[in-house]
């Protein structure tokens, strides 16, 4: 086992432990039997199969269509290929996130990660078995590992799951900093900089009328830049009161993992972005 699998498996365990001794991690409000087994399957499907798969595969693919660019990039600035990364990966996840809350198909396939009641580090994998397969940002960084620049994402993928991480666990750890007078010039950077647990759980928020919620927004994964850049930024230094999904019909486990192979999502049960309004939608 590499360096940055430990790493990842580290610090995954470490906010599950946390979450375990503050916030009982296997018992959250209002969790359903389906809720464990959806966040099993997606977390094990993921980083056992999908990523793994999707990463060599990219990179066989590159290794056919343009086979002298083997490692061309192997003696990049390793600032220049941390860019490379936050912007073929990272903000390309923005764009994937975004147009999931956008497009009433893709949403069904994303739409597991909203359907929990709660915040958790539970959540950070939880999506459609084929939401990943598809991801533009996973098939780039293959790509980007065929050039040579695979030392440099077995660091940024331990930082970017450091930070996704803390951002979806209920043990929000950017809360105590904000009651510190002398670090809000700091926050403020970091805030508009990384995900936190203010951010993205605003994401996740249930009720369009709670001030702290903003479902059409904050899509940002490791980077919030993103979402400031693109002018989908919301920041109150507060949480939401509850979290969730509002207005939509239930969906069953076999939605949840693998629609549209398995069941059928209703026609009206997926949400298409107007304005600042959470809507229900013909799907496409």
């Amino acid at each position: 086992m590499n360096a940055s699998t430990i790493a990842i498996l580290a610090i995954y365990l470490g906010f599950a432990l946390l979450e375990l001794w503050r916030s009982n991690l296997f018992s959250k409000p209002d969790q359903t039997r389906d809720d464990g087994i959806v966040e099993a399957v997606s977390i094990i499907a993921l980083l056992g199969i999908t990523q793994p798969a999707i990463l060599l595969l990219s990179a066989g693919l590159a290794g056919i269509v343009a086979t002298q660019y083997a490692g061309a990039l192997a003696g990049l600035n390793v600032f220049a290929a941390i860019a490379l990364f936050l912007v073929l990966d990272d903000m390309m996840q923005y764009w994937w996130h975004r147009a999931a809350h956008s497009f009433p198909w893709l949403y069904n396939l994303h739409r597991p990660h909203h359907n929990a009641r709660y915040m958790s580090v539970r959540l950070v994998y939880r999506n459609n078995l084929f939401y990943y397969m598809m991801m533009p940002g996973i098939w780039l960084s293959g790509v980007l590992i065929y050039l040579g620049l695979g030392w440099v994402y077995a660091g940024y993928i331990v930082v970017k799951l450091l930070v996704i991480t803390g951002a979806h666990s209920d043990v929000a750890w950017d809360k105590p900093l904000y009651r510190i007078a002398w670090l809000s010039p700091l926050m403020w950077l970091v805030e508009r900089t990384i995900s936190t647990p203010a951010t993205h759980h605003a994401h996740h928020g249930r009720h369009a009328s709670d001030p702290a919620v903003h479902y059409k927004g904050n899509y940002g994964n490791l980077l919030f830049f993103w979402d400031v850049l693109f002018g989908t930024a919301k920041i109150t230094r507060s949480y939401p009161q509850s979290f969730g999904v509002e207005n939509l019909p239930e969906t069953s486990l076999g939605e949840q993992l693998a629609w549209p192979l398995l069941g059928r999502i209703p026609r009206e049960g997926a949400i298409v972005e107007r304005g600042d309004e959470e809507v229900p939608a013909r799907a496409v």
